[in-house]
């Protein structure tokens, strides 16, 4: 019946909203082609104002009893500079505001307008009336701290700053801090996305989305060279969102000072004259004018148009959601369309930055690249490593490389972490890890962007995007003054981007889509089919991923030679020795004295290619050894085991110890090694640990890729189940041969693939890189 409802209410809409949609968007396009044509962008002029005093501008409608309490706390604050003034802007009230100004505060100046201009219209007043070059805006409910002014007034540190907004509390501690100061935004799905963020580690000026209409300090001149507040969005909301992204767009900078404090009380007159209803029509319609005037790219506005229609036509059958457009605030849209083309073709003369980039110059990573001088030779460096597993304790091996390297990294750079975990339990683990890092943060695992049938991001992307991680990552490269981006796994490329000056690593620990297509045989079809589609979206990513950073780490050779077929152009920024070794100090040498005739099988089952492969040893090879060896035994470690009544029974042949804290014991003492892999990319450190701690190892081919080529006699291997069981039984018979075999692979992991020595070689590939980078133009 809601439905039934919704449908004979919005049918009109609904049967012209597609022609009516198609004469916007034909009329945005010629608007733009005629800008093109004979419009012309103006430059703009910075200069640096007089930071010296301010004007409060305090836009008043029907406000009286806000004005008596909030008035004298900032009368206080501004006093001690007889330069500083309070313009108090009445907009027409009814209850008498502006007579109660003029008699209890003398002090204060008074605008008293005829009638009702609105928010925008009426703060567009008090900028013209303002007698500084700075004006504080600020809302009649907003208390403010007595040192609230000083911090905005010392934010304003060159003529590139536009405005700087205060840190917002609520008097009540219990509520949640919808409104913070500090804003963020983005594009999404054709629609712009805005947000406060409630973040304690930031203890500077941060930058941010747009300066707060109700508690932010505006340089006078070049808001009003924008034009102030526009009357398109009247009679309010998203008026500061527009001022602030068009100051972006022009090449300014917008802050956040948390040292500027200021309590907003309740939300004053709007909630109390209007109702939520036509709040809420206003905001929609102000969503969409928001982008017809400011979004220029021509795939941005059509992103817009089209799923803003798509939205409005969901919202008729799903109901509304905040989430997309509606018929009705189409239709209000529609009805301010010429004024709309107007401030368009304003908004074109006055942007001198495209869109994508007025975005990314608000997030912190970007903000440093942009506008800080980046050091291109600093005696030691910064370095962010952002890891999307915890690191400590090593549960697999991508874990062993990445816990090795902070270990070396940290000696010799500035290190900080960004690590995700699974719950706040593995947060201890890494107190290990404190002597070698200048800072640890955590994320607790990520729910990521919701399943989207069709979706061509893959599930392992999705999986772990989110907008707190990528705030916490651009908050650590502004805070930390970092200098390179260590990023490990292709999951978590998607934090990259177009960055001038810092450098950005990724190491490619497996390649994504290569893992897929190596696991698809051994899947049943309908997974198989899932998987074929996973892995051409793995495809389509990581290829267009890759390019985005300076250099990509990987495995091996092998690794950098797959990769370059596909993007020969990536080959010289490929490097394949710079990541995957082990401290080989760490590990006791111990060729001889092991227990006779035992096997051992090294993994976490987290990963799908080890469940694979030991299901595949328990099924074909295992049975081999046993009719050969009665009395051998296969010891299998690794953290989440499957459930032992779900393996074969071999009467005490197989031993499931799962996790083991130490691993380095069962590598001293048993007989073999085994890694039968069929799927998966790059280097097995278990088998680097085996070669380290002296156990010969049988692997398949693709376990030990990249270890085996250029004539290397470290590792027996062998790829059917026959030649796989023949080969252990070889070293089982023949330990002088397995002993070899065992000092000719500690040999080759000294030489070539020590951490110690592979980090040092990374720190320099950083140096070199931030130089390359610092001697570019931008």
């Amino acid at each position: 019946m809601a439905l039934l409802a919704r449908l004979l209410r919005n049918l009109p809409l609904l049967v012209l909203s597609p022609i009516l949609w198609t004469l916007a968007a034909l009329f945005i396009t010629l608007a733009d082609i005629a800008f093109r044509l004979i419009g012309r962008t103006r430059p703009p002029s910075d200069t640096m104002p007089d930071t010296s005093a301010a004007s409060v501008v305090i836009p008043n409608w029907n406000g009286r009893d806000l004005l008596e309490k909030y008035l004298p706390p900032l009368i206080e604050a501004m006093a001690g500079n007889p330069r500083n003034e309070i313009v108090v802007v009445d907009n027409g009230s009814a209850d008498g505001s502006a007579d109660f100004v003029r008699g209890a505060f003398p002090s204060v100046r008074l605008v008293a307008l005829p009638e009702n201009l609105g928010f925008g219209g009426g703060s567009n007043r008090g900028f013209q009336e303002a007698k500084n070059d700075i004006v504080v805006l600020l809302n009649s409910d907003m208390r403010v701290d007595r040192g609230f002014l000083q911090p905005l007034l010392d934010a304003f540190t060159d003529e590139k700053v536009f405005a700087v907004s205060s840190q917002i509390f609520f008097s009540d501690p219990g509520k949640k801090r919808e409104e913070t100061g500090l804003t963020q935004a983005w594009w999404s799905s054709g629609f712009l996305r805005v947000r406060h963020v409630e973040d304690d580690q930031i203890n500077e000026p941060f930058p941010c989305f747009y300066p707060g209409g109700g508690s932010s300090a505006i340089d006078r001149r070049k808001f009003l060279s924008l034009g102030g507040f526009d009357h398109l969005l009247r009679p309010f909301y998203l008026e500061d969102t527009d001022i602030g992204y068009m100051a972006w767009k022009r090449g300014w900078k917008v802050y956040y000072q948390p040292a500027s404090k200021v309590w907003h009380e309740h939300r004053g007159t709007i909630g109390k004259k209007f109702s939520q209803s036509y709040i809420d029509g206003v905001l929609y319609k102000n969503l969409i004018l928001f982008c017809w005037k400011n979004i220029h790219s021509f795939s941005g506005i059509c992103s817009h148009l089209l799923n803003s229609w798509i939205g409005a036509v969901l919202s008729v059958l799903a109901g509304h959601s905040m989430e997309r457009a509606t018929l009705g605030g189409q239709w209000r849209a529609l009805l301010q369309a010429p004024g709309a083309l107007r401030s368009r073709w304003r908004a074109r003369s006055l942007a001198v930055v495209e869109d994508a980039e007025a975005f990314r110059r608000s997030l912190g990573g970007y903000h440093r690249d942009r506008f800080h001088q980046i050091e291109s030779a600093p005696e030691r460096l910064n370095v962010l490593f952002i890891s999307p597993y915890p690191i400590s304790p090593p549960l697999h091996g991508g874990g062993v490389f990445m816990n090795q390297t902070v270990r070396h990294l940290g000696r010799l750079t500035n290190l900080h972490l960004v690590v995700l975990v699974d719950s706040p339990n593995e947060i201890c683990a890494h107190d290990e890890l404190e002597p070698f890092t200048k800072t640890q943060e955590f994320l607790v695992r990520l729910e990521g962007l919701p399943a989207q049938i069709g979706s061509i991001q893959p599930f392992a992307v999705r999986e772990f995007a989110s907008k707190d991680l990528e705030w916490l990552i651009h908050r650590q490269i502004y805070l930390h003054r970092i200098h390179a981006v260590q990023v490990e796994y292709t999951n978590m490329g998607q934090y990259a981007g177009p960055y001038n000056r810092l450098a950005w690593f990724l190491f490619e620990h497996d390649i994504y889509f290569q893992s897929i297509s190596r696991g698809l045989g051994s899947m049943k079809p309908v997974a198989r089919i899932k998987g074929a589609f996973e892995y051409l979206r793995a495809l389509r990513y990581e290829l267009a991923l890759l390019p985005v950073f300076d250099r990509v780490q990987t495995c091996t050779e092998e690794n950098k030679d797959y990769l370059a077929s596909f993007l020969p152009e990536l080959a010289p920024r490929i490097d394949p020795h710079l990541r995957a070794g082990i401290d080989v100090s760490a590990y006791r040498f111990t060729p001889d004295g092991r227990r006779p005739k035992t096997m051992l099988f090294l993994g976490s089952f987290r990963h799908e290619p080890n469940r694979v492969a030991l299901n595949w040893f328990l099924k074909h090879i295992l049975p081999a050894v046993l009719a050969a060896e009665p009395d051998s035994k296969l010891i299998v470690i690794g953290s989440d085991p499957p459930p032992a009544h779900t393996l074969p029974d071999f009467g005490g042949a197989l031993e499931m110890q799962g996790f083991v804290a130490d691993i380095k014991s069962p590598l001293r003492e048993c007989a073999v090694f085994v890694c039968p892999i069929l799927s998966g990319s790059g280097i097995r450190v278990k088998l680097l640990e085996a070669f380290a701690s002296g156990i010969p190892a049988v692997s398949t081919t693709i376990g030990a890729e990249g270890l085996t080529g250029n004539g290397l006699d470290i590792c027996r291997v062998a790829d059917s189940p026959d030649a796989f069981a023949r080969e252990i039984l070889r070293l089982f018979e023949n330990p002088d041969d397995a002993s070899a075999l065992a000092r000719r692979a500690r040999g080759y992991v000294e030489e070539e693939r020590d951490m110690a020595r592979i980090t040092a070689e990374l720190e320099t590939a950083y140096r070199a890189t931030l130089n390359a980078k610092a001697r570019r133009p931008c």
